[in-house]
């Protein structure tokens, strides 16, 4: 995969551009990183004080004008980029969202218990959604998703995100991540600083799970580890360990799956790491 850095428009466009933009002021550089495309994320920079929206909803911007913002596995493909300032500084961009094809996978005659939950898995699974949600809430005002991202796991690449199955008939939710292979015991690591909102070992589907706060609704996840070292509301830095990999969960095989959240929208993560970190797994 590759990683679409340097999508940067820098400055302003003046009178009535593509996308209808309408600015009455001298703009500050307004400059937009990251792959423009679906699962993509998107780290900006403008003047401090620059109000800036997506779609509509308002951006949340720190004391040096950098805010973030993604694009959802089914995004839309385009989507409305403004930021206002004193002055009458006024200025839309319409923003073209590249769409993706995804692998979809058919499996049929499979047993059902490998298909369907029992009903006592399904009220773990609705308790554990609620802590799930509760730990992407907090919507923290720290910076640390301007880091240049790392992989939190060394091994080959096992799992892709935006894939997904078919069983039985039944269309099953995409994967939301990506997998590294990796021997079990192999450490994790925090792909960038944050804040752990969430700590858990033996969770339904994810069985050892780590959440981190980046900032600015952008939320990591880490799942399938047999060891957990943090706990909630803990700050870790780029690089600490968090634990270790696992097959814990719903998994067949030890491996680390990596998910990211922006809000609501699914990230995915291969986009942020340099391809060249990978590597396979060591016996």
């Amino acid at each position: 995969m590759r990683v679409l850095w340097g999508i940067a428009i820098l400055g302003a466009l003046v009178g009535c551009a593509q996308g209808g933009s309408l600015v009455t002021a001298k703009p500050p550089d307004l400059a937009l990183n990251g792959p423009m495309e679906q699962g993509g994320l998107i780290v900006g920079r403008t003047a401090p004080g620059i109000e800036v929206s997506l779609d509509g909803a308002p951006l949340m911007v720190d004391g040096q004008g950098r805010f973030v913002f993604g694009f959802d596995r089914d995004a839309p493909v385009a989507a409305k980029l403004e930021a206002r300032g004193p002055g009458g500084y006024d200025e839309i961009r319409t923003l073209n969202v590249a769409p993706r094809t995804w692998d979809i996978q058919k499996i049929d005659g499979l047993p059902p218990e490998q298909v369907n939950p029992t009903p006592a898995e399904l009220e773990q699974i609705k308790r554990e959604a609620v802590l799930k949600r509760a730990a992407r809430k907090p919507d923290t005002q720290g910076s640390w998703f301007t880091e240049h991202f790392i992989w939190p796991a060394q091994g080959s690449v096992s799992g892709v995100f935006g894939s997904q199955r078919i069983l039985n008939g039944e269309a099953r939710s995409p994967h939301y991540g990506l997998d590294i292979a990796a021997p079990e015991g192999a450490p994790v690591t925090a792909p960038a600083g944050g804040i752990v909102r969430l700590a858990a070992t033996e969770f339904y589907f994810e069985g050892g799970l780590v959440f981190i706060d980046h900032g600015h609704g952008l939320v990591s996840y880490m799942m399938h580890m047999s060891r957990v070292d943090v706990h909630a509301g803990q700050e870790v830095k780029q690089g600490e360990t968090i634990g270790a990999v696992g097959k814990t969960g719903r998994a067949t095989g030890p491996h680390l799956h990596w998910g990211m959240f922006w809000l609501d929208a699914h990230i995915d993560p291969q986009l942020l790491v340099p391809a060249q970190a990978t590597v396979p797994p060591k016996e």
